[in-house]
């Protein structure tokens, strides 16, 4: 009886999904004669899921090498539409959101960030609320910002002892969370609620899977966390929010974080936002900088360690510039770190958090490489991929090498437009880079003038293709040892 139901079951689902498949052949809207050029590999609708879920770095530079830059691949329903290299990339940071939004592919991170807030917000409004970022991101706000990473690094570890082991990766994010904490919510926060807002934020970045990109509601227990965890962060911001708002302006007028901008801002019709609209501002600014500077500190590091002459020359530029173990960091010493700022850049040119950058087609637009011209049409959706793309050997001489001299003069190669993508490009480049870099670089800086390194296991580790942001799967272990003088 199990078996006939099993088997009456089965017969049925397959009769939908030819049903869907048919439908979608019949009534789907004909290609332009110019569209590019639709790939294939296995069998017909799934063949590219399977290849694409299996190793989707590897899927997409197969089809680059096959058939240029510009191709098209049908996948789960929709057709996606891939960008590579400087030239046909060049559209995709060029257009506008009129044509080219952001808003239909990111609603996934609705659950995430609350209504209303970037993605989810109208445009005028979402303009306002990456103004009122951009405001907590200036150079005066990044200056101050400085002692307060190096309070926070300097403190944590205090109890690391001469030497020992760990997983820096693991250590490397729990240093980034910390350290935004301090500048991003201030020190109320910081000082009484980090470990929950910790917590809390572990949760909502769990909540982030592959299957939230096309079922961000599924019933799933991610998800169920991801909303419990949500709801308990504007519980505990609102407390703040609402102290704050008691203790009035003239006390409020010390707190240099970006919470405090949030809690300020005044749309141009008048309201404001509410109290979980900051909240959801502020972890989407989060959001937007953790994994990047935590992943790619690690990949600065670990390459460091990897290649002994780049280590040395990364010590004798901290002594350099910097001074001693104790010397203090300040934002002028980090304008002079040129090779720290290479190796940062070189390390996210290998290995970027995000190896997909997406847009949905709301007209058709133009696309042209090595003089052929393609219409992309309107309901596609348009993916490049910073992984593949800044690893072209056109564009990066030996491109699988950890060279950071190669953003040095003469060579320069990062200069060519929309070939580096490091923190994207156009006008939707990552408005937090200046805090990114100012944030690794702090840290990085005091790690390696108080401590030796040493990778345990002499290899890179492969790429965890399992989260939504890309980085190391499984433990990167370390040795450490204090530096004599730091000691002292």
């Amino acid at each position: 009886m199990l078996e006939a139901l099993q088997a009456n079951a089965l017969a049925v689902a397959g009769s939908l999904l030819a049903a869907i498949l048919v439908a979608l052949l019949i009534f789907r809207k004909s290609d332009p004669k110019d569209a590019p050029p639709k790939v294939y590999t296995g069998l017909p609708f799934i063949g590219n899921v399977q290849c694409f879920v299996k190793g989707p770095l590897q899927m997409i530079q197969m089809f680059y090498e096959k058939h240029g830059a510009v191709f098209t691949t049908p996948m789960f329903g929709k057709n996606i539409t891939f960008l590579i290299g400087p030239e046909a990339q060049a559209p995709f940071f060029k257009h506008k959101d009129e044509v080219l939004s952001q808003n239909e592919v990111y609603g996934f991170m609705k659950p995430v960030f609350g209504p209303g807030i970037v993605y989810d917000a109208e445009p005028a409004r979402r303009s306002e609320q990456m103004k009122a970022m951009a405001n907590g991101l200036r150079v005066s706000r990044l200056q101050a910002y400085v002692p307060k990473i190096e309070k926070e690094v300097r403190e944590f570890t205090k109890a690391w002892g001469d030497s020992g082991e760990f997983d820096i990766m693991e250590v490397l994010s729990d240093l980034t969370i910390l350290t935004a904490s301090r500048c991003l919510h201030g020190d109320d926060v910081r000082e009484n609620l980090h470990h929950q807002v910790a917590q809390l934020y572990h949760d909502l970045d769990q909540g982030i899977t592959p299957v939230s990109f096309f079922l961000p509601n599924a019933p799933i227990p991610q998800h169920f966390k991801r909303n419990a965890a949500r709801k308990e962060m504007c519980r505990l911001f609102g407390e703040v929010i609402r102290a704050r708002r008691k203790a009035g302006p003239e006390a409020n007028a010390k707190n240099t974080d970006i919470l405090q901008i949030f809690m300020d801002l005044k749309y141009k019709d008048g309201g404001a936002p509410t109290n979980d609209e900051v909240t959801g501002m502020l972890i989407a600014l989060l959001f937007a900088g953790q994994h990047t500077s935590s992943i790619s500190s690690t990949w600065t590091l670990a390459f460091a360690m990897l290649n002994p002459d780049i280590m040395k020359r990364l010590e004798e530029e901290q002594a350099q510039v910097v001074g001693d173990a104790d010397a203090p960091v300040t934002w002028e010493h980090l304008g002079n770190m040129e090779l720290m700022h290479n190796c940062m850049r070189e390390a996210l040119r290998m290995f970027p958090p995000l190896i997909m950058l997406m847009r949905y087609a709301r007209q058709d637009f133009a696309v042209t490489s090595k003089g052929t011209e393609y219409t992309v049409p309107k309901g596609s959706l348009v993916f490049t991929s910073p992984a593949v793309a800044m690893r072209i050997p056109e564009v990066f001489k030996d491109p699988d090498t950890f060279d950071p001299d190669r953003y040095a003069p003469p060579r320069e190669e990062h200069k060519a437009p929309y070939a580096y993508l490091g923190f994207g490009a156009g006008m939707h480049q990552c408005m937090g880079q200046q805090f990114g870099f100012l944030q690794v670089k702090t840290l990085v800086s005091i790690l390696l003038r108080n401590f030796e390194f040493e990778l345990i296991e002499k290899k890179m580790p492969e790429l965890n293709y399992e989260s939504m942001v890309v980085g190391p799967k499984g433990n990167i272990m370390v040795r450490y040892k204090r530096r004599a003088a730091a000691a002292k």
